[in-house]
């Protein structure tokens, strides 16, 4: 048995990973675990769970669009949007934190993977190739625009339900963040000279 040089022990006897481990889930997408002491019930966490998957699958997409954005921008804006869409980008990534967590802390599962955000999103695909900077912008605040509607209504049904942290999560993180970034955007497609005042 070969020894190494910095200990007596045999190479054999070193730990080893164990590889290619397959089991079962350990808890299914569409359920809630039971005992939470959040003073919630479980039809109401079950219920919050998956509006806010649907926001968190919306959102997931509208990242997407923005760095897809991002990279495909061009024209005379090309700077000024390039800029604006990767930190545009980076915010939406800390809401799908934001959301994901509180999925999870309903005792949730959170969407996560992109086949699954494909189908459950209500935002329209884009097509793969470049678009205009204006078709650009505006097919980003048709995304934010379906976000908004359905922040709004999630948020109203769980103060309604008493899931105040949620209601807060909805208002003070996602709605926010999503109406100035629509503020951002649309003054780009205010129609106004650039040199010379009409």
């Amino acid at each position: 048995m070969k020894r190494t040089k910095h200990t007596n022990r045999t190479i054999q006897e070193l730990p080893q990973p164990v590889m290619h481990q397959h089991r079962g889930e350990i808890q299914d997408y569409h359920s809630v675990i039971q005992d939470i002491p959040l003073g919630l019930s479980v039809s109401t966490r079950q219920t919050v769970v998956k509006q806010l998957n649907q926001v968190l699958a919306d959102t997931m997409t509208l990242r997407d669009l923005y760095k897809k954005s991002h990279w495909q921008v061009s024209g005379a804006t090309f700077y000024s949007l390039h800029l604006l869409f990767d930190k545009h980008y980076t915010e939406q990534i800390e809401l799908i934190d934001i959301i994901a967590e509180r999925i999870q802390v309903l005792g949730g599962i959170s969407v996560a993977m992109a086949p699954d955000v494909a189908e459950m999103t209500n935002i329209k695909r884009p097509p793969q190739g470049r678009e205009e900077a204006p078709v650009q912008i505006s097919r980003l605040l048709e995304a934010h625009e379906i976000i908004v509607r359905e922040t709004r209504t999630i948020a109203k049904r769980a103060s309604e339900l008493s899931d105040d942290g949620s209601n807060d999560m909805l208002i003070s993180n996602v709605l926010r963040t999503n109406e100035l970034q629509v503020w951002f955007l649309y003054e780009h497609l205010v129609n106004t000279p650039l040199v010379i005042a009409k």
